[in-house]
């Protein structure tokens, strides 16, 4: 199962991989929004997980992107604000799940293996 992963802070990119690796996925990087975007309509993409705040394209235009594509991607945001319009409007656009900043890897994957109904 391929994980496309878009987050533009290095600490929690790279310890989110760790975990994900571990757990047996595959895993692609990205740190901004724009390639994220590119990725997603060049690569077989069977999860989303990204930030909502990124540079050059935002993790709701990510969402917006998916939803054009009518292709069914779980999509997992992340965010360190809780501001209840994001929520919403990340769950209007097609999210999945929601998690704020900080989380637990070991949360983070079992709703990834609920979401793609992984056991």
């Amino acid at each position: 199962m391929v994980v496309l992963l878009a987050e533009d802070d290095e600490l929690i990119l790279k310890t989110v991989e760790h975990k994900l690796k571990k757990e047996g996925f595959e895993v692609i990087l990205t740190r901004n929004g724009q390639e994220a975007i590119e990725l997603i309509k060049t690569k077989e993409i069977h999860l989303i997980i990204s930030d909502i705040m990124m540079p050059f394209a935002s993790g709701i235009e990510i969402l917006a992107v998916v939803k054009q594509l009518e292709r069914p991607i779980p999509i997992i945001m992340l965010s360190s604000m809780g501001q209840e319009e994001i929520v919403v409007e990340a769950f209007e656009l097609g999210a999945s799940d929601y998690m704020i900043k900080p989380f637990s890897p070991n949360e983070l994957v079992l709703r990834i293996n609920k979401l793609v109904n992984r056991h």
